[in-house]
């Protein structure tokens, strides 16, 4: 399901991410979510909530990489 605020993310990303990674994971869920609400269940194939939790840790990963310290920081 779509998140309406960043309070609404899962503890794994509100707990780790900087607060706009935090807003990217969840645009970037919430377009994902709309995008694949079509998308058919099909044995072997993640499910809508799986694949737009992946679409949004990428769209993070544009930005952002963890540091030896094990933060989030973002790329210069």
């Amino acid at each position: 399901m779509p998140y309406k605020s960043k309070s609404s993310l899962p503890d794994s990303v509100k707990n780790v991410l900087p607060a706009h990674a935090q807003d990217i994971y969840k645009e970037a869920f919430n377009s994902a979510w709309d995008e694949y609400k079509d998308k058919e269940d099909r044995k072997g194939d993640a499910s809508r909530e799986e694949t737009a939790h992946k679409v949004a840790w990428a769209a993070v990963k544009h930005q952002y990489q963890k540091g030896d310290d094990d933060k989030w920081h973002k790329k210069k």
